[in-house]
């Protein structure tokens, strides 16, 4: 580290002014040729470059940014420099010298002669111990070119410069990354990833297409596990706010009072454990996307705040005065039937109508049982992969089991199978032995009269009595997940038990 005191009180201004514009600038080739510029400028030199580290280069050092020089000589004037930068490094300080004073093992060399250079300066770029390359600067117009008391602002210059050249790269390393981890969201999210290819799931197909480009709300109704959220994400990743938050909450897990909080935010000391200001979702999402599922689960006073929020674009953190604009756009989903909740008193009517601006219905599994075989190799190479099975199919027997099971849980049940089939598999192919159902003491005969909402509720208090009311061994009996089986005996107002 170059001692300060050796630079005067105009230098050392001048130089935190230049710290501060070259930290701000985050492309590495827009820094470089700042840095080149304010070097040359500091010892008026008549070419200049910069030689970053590059160990897999013959040379060790890749020449990024250069003044005064022909895209044709540069390869060759970095290999000049080369040479210069490593005599340089052993020294580790910036170096000024002249025709007249040059190392003899420089001074002699066909490339310093044939070039007529007649005075050189190099600066070292370290980062504390590490060196990160090297500004190296010559003239050909005159001996003596450079100031020796330039040396200590050139140290002092080419730190703060090593600084900027490593928060650049660190800054493109993170961009770089984000692109890659939203390239890989994106690819997640494709409409490719819903898989299917029944009447059904076409019909929903069509809607998402024609509903991409829009920024319009969008109710997506279903049963549970049919894929819902899955819509809802295609829907963001395909459309205009794609390079924007999505923000999804489960509306039906959450007190009143924490819903509000975690929707609106809050400010502090607002209640009791408000310790500090928080942002809510919706500010969150601000821009982007906001899913909110279960949405037929919010209390009359939750419908009523979210209202307004569609209506004027604006919230209010709880226990605060200030009002703020939020520009989200709002998709919702619900395993209920929200017009017979708004006829039944349950679903404010207004309410329902900003958010079925476009509706999309997802199709039980049962009724695009088409698709099963293709959901099901899905899950399976999936599976597959993740517990290095080398799993390849499903024997005949397996099949015709999962075609005709009625999958109540949907394509999230039939998910959970796979995933507990690859898991049980002791050959190549699953047999109908791994399947969740294949064994379960359930009465598959349907009787008159019986509906099947009805069907499913009996069967599934069936089991739960069997098991005690447990329900984790519940939902592995059934085959099924505990947050299928959560919705579904919170729908019958059922007291779980754990």
């Amino acid at each position: 580290m170059p001692a300060l005191e050796n630079i005067d009180r105009s230098s050392l201004l001048a130089l935190v002014e230049i710290s501060r514009e070259i930290n701000s600038i985050q492309d590495t080739d827009e820094l470089l040729s700042k840095i080149l510029q304010i070097a040359m400028q500091t010892l008026a030199a008549e070419r200049g470059f910069i030689l970053l580290q590059a160990p897999e280069t013959e040379t060790g050092f890749v020449a990024r940014a250069a003044q005064n020089i022909s895209p044709e000589a540069i390869a060759d004037i970095a290999h000049i420099s080369s040479s210069v930068v490593r005599h340089t490094l052993s020294g580790g300080e910036a170096v000024i010298w002249h025709d007249s004073d040059l190392p003899e093992g420089l001074a002699k060399t066909e490339s310093i002669i044939a070039h007529h250079i007649r005075s050189v300066a190099c600066v070292p770029l370290r980062l504390k111990s590490r060196l990160v390359g090297a500004i190296y600067l010559d003239s050909r117009l005159a001996s003596s070119a450079f100031i020796e008391t330039s040396l200590p602002f050139l140290n002092a210059f080419a730190n703060q410069a090593a600084i900027a050249i490593e928060n650049a790269r660190l800054y493109q390393n993170l961009r770089d990354e984000n692109r890659r981890w939203r390239a890989e969201v994106q690819s997640r999210h494709r409409f490719s990833e819903i898989i299917g290819k029944s009447p059904a799931l076409r019909r929903v197909f069509e809607v998402m297409e024609r509903v991409l480009e829009s920024h319009a709300s969008v109710l997506i109704e279903g049963e549970s596990g049919t894929g819902k959220e899955l819509v809802a994400r295609a829907i963001h990743y395909n459309g205009p706010r794609s390079e924007q938050p999505f923000v999804a909450l489960f509306c039906g897990s959450l007190p009143e009072t924490l819903l509000e909080s975690e929707l609106f935010g809050h400010k502090k000391g607002a209640f009791t454990g408000a310790l500090t200001d928080k942002r809510g979702l919706f500010e969150v999402a601000d821009g982007g996307t906001f899913f909110l599922d279960e949405i037929g689960d919010l209390t009359p006073t939750m419908q009523a705040k979210l209202l307004r929020v569609l209506q004027e674009g604006e919230i209010k953190r709880v226990g605060d005065t200030h009002i703020r604009r939020v520009n989200v756009r709002i998709l919702s989903a619900t395993n209920k039937v929200l017009k017979e909740e708004v006829k039944a008193g349950r679903f404010r009517e207004d309410l329902y109508y900003r958010l079925n601006v476009i509706s999309v219905t997802m199709p039980p599994l049962r009724e695009r049982k088409e698709d099963i075989p293709l959901l099901a190799h899905h899950f399976l190479d999936r599976f597959a992969r993740e517990n290095g099975r080398p799993l390849k199919g499903f024997s005949e027997k397996a099949m015709e089991q999962l075609r005709r099971h009625d999958w109540p849980g949907n394509v999230r049940e039939l998910e959970n199978a796979i995933e507990r089939a690859a898991v049980l598999a002791r050959g190549e192919l699953i047999t109908e032995r791994e399947l969740p159902f294949a064994n379960a003491p359930v009465e598959t005969v349907w009787e008159d009269g019986l509906s099947l909402a009805e069907h499913e509720k009996r069967i599934v208090m069936n089991v739960l009595r069997a098991h005690e009311g447990h329900i984790t061994q519940t939902a592995e009996k059934l085959g099924v997940s505990r947050r299928w089986l959560h919705y579904r005996l919170k729908e019958w107002g059922y007291e779980q038990a754990d």
